[in-house]
């Protein structure tokens, strides 16, 4: 009897195992993280160098992205790298792009960030109709389609955006009183949705650099 009973008890805590095995391969109110977030978001060595002199030039952290859609890369020279641009006010501007020879394919990403502000920033929209002139400003980021959430960092997705980047997809989220921005050109080959994944992908990837000068 004792025998059976222990057997049973065996039956029962291995079946319960099992269940709980079940239960954590990411299903329906898992709350196990996924694999990615094992590990922090490390920028290899040429581009996180790159960016570690950029955070010392604005002193304020900088964002540096571990991953990038495909050909881009994250140094500062060659090419797919497109331009570096740093404001008086110690804004700036990291832009990626690559085209084909054809011209059909692009893949272009920017990264700003805005230290010490959190306010959108205002674009020109000077418009001249009929040989008047109107000057107007409007928000270089525009039309929210809601936020998202990784890890602590909220972001806002905004589809109307100008300057360098008008027709991206742009995510703009706060950090430490300042203004950070990461974009991505909705263009072959990337279809809309894939442009979404790879700016899903980018933030979770992003790595924070402190200036150190």
């Amino acid at each position: 009897m004792r025998k059976r009973r222990a057997l049973a008890i065996g039956v029962l805590a291995g079946s319960l195992a099992l269940a709980a095995a079940g239960c954590n391969r990411g299903g329906p109110g898992s709350t196990l993280p996924v694999a990615a977030a094992d590990t922090a978001p490390a920028c290899p060595g040429t581009w996180g160098a790159d960016w570690r002199r950029l955070a010392n030039k604005v002193h304020a952290p900088v964002f540096c992205p571990s991953w990038l859609p495909k050909p881009l890369n994250g140094r500062f020279a060659g090419s797919p790298f497109n331009s570096r641009a740093i404001g008086r006010d110690r804004s700036y501007l990291i832009s990626y792009a690559w085209v084909d020879a054809s011209g059909v394919n692009e893949v272009h990403v920017i990264l700003r960030g805005y230290p010490g502000r959190t306010r959108i920033p205002a674009c020109d929209a000077t418009l001249t109709v009929a040989g008047k002139t109107v000057h107007k400003t409007i928000p270089c980021f525009d039309d929210p389609k809601g936020t998202k959430r990784f890890g602590r960092t909220v972001v806002t997705m905004y589809t109307a955006n100008q300057g360098a980047d008008l027709w991206h997809i742009l995510y703009a989220w706060h950090y430490r009183g300042s203004l950070y921005s990461l974009s991505e050109h909705v263009i072959a080959p990337y279809t809309y949705e894939q442009v979404v994944a790879n700016l899903d992908r980018m933030m979770r990837r992003l790595e924070l650099i402190q200036p150190s000068l």
